[in-house]
C-alpha cells in the first residue's frame, strides 16, 4: 500500500490537496499561495510571523502567544526542563506542572529561545572568501568567513544576539540569520506525561491522536517578563476542513537534494548504523528502567528520544529501500546533468561534481568506524564526558583566534555552550556508569578488541571497570568545579586530575584527527560540489525550488485535510469523546485523574487534534499552526506514518502533519488545570 501511494503522488503531482515546500520567509511563494487560496502574505504578515515564531536553540519550534512573553511548545520540547526541574519527591514529568502566580514560574536550566529578526544575503561575501580552493583550505577559509560574520553581526551584544552563518541549497545561497536571544526562560504549564504523550510509543507517528502535547514558557528580559510586540493569539474554533493553514517553525534537516551517491550511504550505511545503536540503547534503558522506579524516571527522558528517533529513521530506510522513489531520485539527478551537459560553459564549472561526491563517500565509508566512536562520541555516551571535552577542547580552541577555531567554540557559539556547560541539571552518578559501560563495549565491538585506541582506552580493563573507576573519581558534577577549569584554560585542565578530564585528553588527539579528515575529504568535497550542483538546479529551475531544510525559519502552507487508506477515508479531526474510548487504565493509555475528574466538565464534542497537508519535518514540533489572520488554530506535534520519509520526498497523497487543536487546549487548560489566568492571557487580541 505503501508503495502505491509513492507511486500515485510521482504521477500526479498537480492533485491541489497540498503544497509541498518548507519556504525561507525572505523568499515564499506568494503568487502560488495567492491563486491557490485568494490570499496573498504581505510583507507586514510576514514581518509579524517572523517574529511572533521562536526557535527552542535545542532542536524544536515555539512561537510567542501572549505580549508579556509567553510562549507556545510541545511537552516534549519542554521534557528536559521539566525532568532536569524534577526529583524523586517532585516528579512534575508524571504529575505535571503549574504555576500558579509569575512568582511560581521556575527558570529551565538549558533552554535557548532564540527570535529571528533579520536575514542578510551574504552569499557573494562566503564565495568570494572561498574561490578556486578545495579539501583543508575550502573549509579552513569558510570557518574563517563564518566566525567573521558572525562575530561582526553580534558586535558586542552576544548575551541578548546571536547570528548563524545558514547554508542553503547546499552552498548556493548563504545568508546570515540575526536572532534575539532569551537565555531565561521560565516554565509555566506541562500536563501530566501521560497526556502529553497519550498512547506512547505505539500512537507515536500514527494517527487518530488523543493528545494534548504542549507546554507553556515564558521568556524573561532582566528579571522579568519579556515584553514582546508581535504574538498569536488563540482562535478557540481552530480552522475547518480544508481551510487554509500556515506553518511556521525550524525545521530541522531534510536530504531532498542530495545526490544518489549520498542517498545511497544515507540508505546503506549511516541509518542502517544508527537503527542498530538505537536499538542497543533501547534494550539498556528499557532493562535499567526496570530495576526500580527512580531508575525509571531517570531514563525516562532518553528512552522517549531513542524511540522517537528509531521510529523516525525506520520510517527514512523503508523510503530509500522503496525502488520507486529511488528511480525517481536517479532520474532528476540523470536529468540535471544532461541539462548542464548541453551548456559547454556550465558543464566545465559542474560536470564533474557528482563523482566528486560520490568518490567522497567511500572515503566516508572507510573513515566511519573511527568518526563515530571517537568524534560521535558512540564511544563515550556520559554526560560527564562531552562535559569534559568541551572543558579540554574549549582551553585550547579559546587561545585562538576566532576565526581559526572549530565553529562550536566560536565566540558566537559561546553563550550557549557556556549555559549547558553550567547548567544545574542534576546529573546520576549510577545512571552515567551504565551508559558509560555500554558504550565502551561498543567501542571495542566497533574497532576490536586488538585496536590500538581501543587498548588505549581500556588497558587490562572491562568496559564496567573503567566507566566505574571514571563516575566514580570525577567531580565533573559540581558546577564550581567546571567553572574553574574553564576560567583556568589551558594551564588549568593541562593540570587536573579529574579521571573524565584525563579521558578527554587522552582521546583527543585521534578523535580530532579523524574528525579532520572527515572535514576535508567528505564535507567539504560535498559542500563544494554541491554549490556547483545548485549552479546547474538555478540555471535549470529557477527560484521555484525552496531549499532543504536547515533548522532555520521557513513557512509551509496547505489545509485540514485527512488522507485515504485502504481504501477508507481517514477523517482529520479527533475529539474528546474518542480520549475517553481509546483509554485502557493501563499505560501508555491510563488517563490521570485530573482528567477523569474533568469528564463531565469537558466538550466531549471538542476537537482534539487534527491533520493538515502541511510540509513539516522534524524540528517543527511545537510549531503553531495559524490561521490567514495570523491565529493559533493548533499546535504541531508529529506527522503521520506516511510523513516519515519527508525527509527524501514530500507525498501530497499522504502525508500529514498532526497538530494539537487550539480549543482543546484552551478546554484543557480551563476546565482540567483550572488555569483560568492563562486562558485569559492566551486569548487577548493583538492591537495591530
Amino acid at each position: 500500500m505503501r508503495k502505491l501511494l509513492i507511486l500515485s503522488s510521482f504521477l500526479v503531482p498537480s492533485l491541489g490537496l497540498a503544497a509541498e515546500g518548507m519556504w525561507t520567509l525572505d523568499h515564499l511563494p506568494t503568487a502560488a499561495i495567492g491563486q491557490q487560496y485568494g490570499f496573498t502574505p504581505d510583507a507586514a504578515w510576514t514581518d509579524k510571523v517572523m517574529h511572533a515564531s521562536v526557535r527552542i536553540a535545542g532542536g524544536c519550534s515555539a512561537s510567542f502567544v501572549s505580549p508579556t512573553g509567553l510562549v507556545l511548545s510541545n511537552h516534549h520540547c519542554a521534557l528536559s526542563c521539566v525532568e532536569q526541574l524534577s526529583s524523586i519527591k517532585k516528579d512534575f514529568v508524571k504529575d505535571g506542572f503549574l504555576a500558579a502566580t509569575p512568582a511560581a514560574e521556575v527558570r529551565c536550566p538549558e533552554i535557548e529561545l532564540n527570535r529571528l529578526d533579520h536575514i542578510t544575503d551574504v552569499t557573494e561575501t562566503v564565495k568570494t572568501a572561498t574561490a578556486g580552493l578545495t579539501g583543508a583550505a575550502f573549509r579552513n577559509a569558510q570557518n574563517a568567513v563564518k566566525a567573521r560574520l558572525t562575530a561582526e553581526c553580534a558586535g558586542d551584544n552576544k548575551t541578548t544576539t546571536r547570528c548563524d552563518l545558514v547554508d542553503l541549497y547546499h552552498g548556493g545561497r548563504y545568508d546570515l540569520y540575526q536572532y534575539h536571544r532569551y537565555q531565561d526562560v521560565r516554565l509555566v504549564f506541562v500536563p501530566e506525561k501521560s497526556l502529553g504523550f497519550f498512547g506512547g510509543d505505539p500512537d507515536n507517528f500514527n494517527f487518530p491522536r488523543y493528545a494534548i502535547d504542549m507546554s507553556l514558557l515564558r521568556a524573561y528580559e532582566n528579571g522579568k517578563p519579556a515584553v514582546v510586540r508581535d504574538y498569536f493569539p488563540f482562535n478557540p474554533a481552530g480552522a475547518q476542513e480544508g481551510e487554509l493553514t500556515f506553518v511556521t517553525g525550524n525545521p530541522g534537516r531534510t536530504q531532498r537534494l542530495l545526490t544518489v551517491a549520498q542517498l545511497e550511504t544515507q540508505r546503506d550505511i549511516v541509518i542502517q548504523h544508527h537503527l542498530l545503536n538505537l536499538a542497543q540503547l533501547r534494550g539498556m534503558l528499557t532493562q535499567y528502567g526496570a530495576e526500580s522506579p527512580e531508575n525509571a524516571r531517570v531514563a525516562a527522558t532518553d528512552l522517549f528520544g531513542i524511540e522517537n528517533s528509531y521510529k523516525a529513521r525506520l520510517g527514512q530506510l523503508q523510503a530509500l529501500q522503496d525502488p520507486t522513489l529511488m528511480a525517481r531520485k536517479r532520474q532528476e539527478e540523470a536529468d540535471l546533468r544532461a541539462f548542464a551537459a548541453k551548456d559547454p560553459a556550465l558543464s566545465s564549472k559542474v560536470g564533474g561534481a557528482w563523482d566528486a561526491i560520490a568518490k567522497a563517500q567511500t572515503i566516508y565509508r572507510e573513515i566511519e568506524p573511527d568518526y563515530l566512536t571517537k568524534e560521535i562520541g558512540i564511544g563515550f555516551d556520559s554526560q560527564y564526558f562531552r562535559i569534559a571535552r568541551a572543558l579540554v577542547r574549549g582551553a585550547a580552541e579559546r587561545a585562538h583566534p576566532d576565526q581559526q577555531r572549530l565553529t562550536e567554540f566560536s565566540e558566537a557559539a559561546l553563550p550557549q555552550l557556556e549555559q549547558r556547560l553550567f547548567s544545574t541539571a542534576p546529573l546520576y552518578p549510577d545512571f552515567e556508569r551504565v551508559k558509560l559501560t555500554a558504550s565502551l563495549t561498543k567501542l571495542r565491538e566497533i574497532l576490536g578488541t586488538d585496536d590500538p585506541f581501543v587498548q588505549q582506552v581500556l588497558g587490562k580493563q572491562s568496559p564496567a571497570q573503567v566507566a566505574t573507576q571514571l563516575v566514580a573519581g570525577t567531580h565533573l558534577g559540581d558546577v564550581a568545579q567546571r567553572k574553574t577549569l574553564w576560567q583556568g584554560g589551558e594551564r588549568a585542565v593541562a593540570a587536573s586530575t579529574d579521571p573524565f578530564i584525563v579521558l578527554a585528553r587522552l582521546v583527543d588527539p585521534a578523535a580530532r584527527a579523524v574528525r579532520q579528515r572527515y572535514e576535508n575529504e567528505v564535507d567539504a568535497v560535498e559542500q563544494k560540489n554541491a554549490e556547483l550542483i545548485a549552479q546547474a538546479r538555478f540555471a535549470q529551475l529557477g527560484d521555484k525550488v525552496y531549499p532543504d531544510a536547515t533548522f532555520t525559519m521557513r513557512l509551509s502552507y496547505g489545509e485540514v485535510r485527512g488522507w485515504p487508506e485502504r481504501g477508507q477515508n481517514v477523517p482529520p479531526f479527533t475529539h474528546f469523546a474518542g480520549l475517553y474510548d481509546r483509554a485502557t487504565g493501563a499505560e501508555p493509555f491510563a488517563l490521570p485523574q485530573t482528567w477523569l475528574a474533568a469528564k463531565n466538565k469537558l466538550d466531549l464534542q471538542q476537537r482534539m487534534d487534527f491533520v493538515t497537508t502541511n510540509d513539516i519535518i522534524g524540528g517543527n514540533s511545537g510549531s503553531p499552526v495559524i490561521n490567514r489572520d495570523g491565529q493559533i488554530v493548533g499546535l504541531v506535534f508529529d506527522g503521520n506514518i506516511h510523513s516519515l520519509g519527508g525527509a527524501f520526498y514530500y507525498d501530497p497523497v499522504s502525508n500529514r502533519t498532526v497538530a494539537v487543536h487550539s480549543g482543546a487546549i484552551l478546554q484543557a487548560l480551563k476546565y482540567v488545570y483550572g488555569a483560568d489566568n492563562l486562558v485569559q492571557e492566551l486569548t487577548v487580541p493583538t492591537t495591530h
